[in-house]
């Protein structure tokens, strides 16, 4: 049987419980890797090279219990529909189709509320195209802070939906960062645009590095902790 990147298994566990195991391949990766898929609700196992892949397959079989329990451990998947509750910056927000006009107007007096107003079926693309918006102006303005306190400059601010890493930076000065940051506490959400910052210094996670982030937030063990133990919850926002 040949086995090729993008090909899925299922696997069972001791349990029962059946576990969908996605091959992929990543030449930067050093050895074989799993990981979970949050919002596929699936297992991904990353091999570094196509050679690799079977070996990857089995890496994952000789785990599938381990796999099965961290699937099960996720949080419930809460879509972004009229009347479910998100947490908008770390604080809940309610979905609502009432509102006049057909913008997306984020009521902040009172319990919150982000109204919607359209067919309901295009609801939670409408929720998303709000929240990228406000994690664009948020981390835009973090990045210029904290570009001026390290006397470093950005070429680009992009968002976008990653699944693995809240924040990356390129060689040549480009930020990009999840949208879904802008569910957390806005110290969270700065403490990755200064670690997205100090990057810009520093390419790699030296001790320097990591001076460089306390510079700009000095709590931000505290933050990383944070994404650590609650990132999965803003991974199963909007699925």
């Amino acid at each position: 049987m040949i086995i090729d990147k993008g090909d899925k298994m299922a696997l069972t566990a001791k349990s029962g419980q059946t576990v969908i195991v996605r091959l992929e391949i990543n030449p930067k990766a050093k050895r074989l890797v799993l990981r979970l898929d949050e919002r596929k609700r699936e297992a991904v196992a990353i091999a570094p090279s196509q050679r690799k892949l079977s070996e990857a397959a089995g890496f994952a079989r000789d785990r599938v219990d381990w796999l099965a329990a961290q699937l099960s451990a996720l949080p419930d998947a809460l879509p972004l529909t009229p009347g479910n509750v998100f947490n908008l910056r770390g604080q809940p927000c309610q979905i609502s189709l009432e509102g006049p006009g057909r913008r997306a107007v984020l009521e902040t007096e009172g319990d919150r509320v982000l109204r919607v107003p359209g067919a309901v079926e295009t609801a939670d693309k409408r929720v998303v195209r709000f929240l990228r918006g406000e994690a664009q102006n948020d981390l835009s303005a973090a990045v210029e802070k904290y570009c001026q306190q390290l006397g470093v400059s950005v070429r680009k601010v992009t968002i976008k939906d990653t699944r693995s890493r809240w924040g990356s930076c390129t060689s040549d000065g480009r930020l990009a960062f999840s949208w879904r940051l802008i569910m957390a506490p806005p110290s969270v959400l700065d403490y990755v645009a200064a670690h997205e910052c100090a990057h810009l210094l520093e390419m790699n996670h030296s001790p320097a590095f990591w001076a460089h982030v306390a510079r700009c937030r000095p709590d931000w063990k505290t933050q990383r902790g944070w994404l650590r133990q609650h990132g999965r919850m803003l991974q199963a926002v909007g699925t």
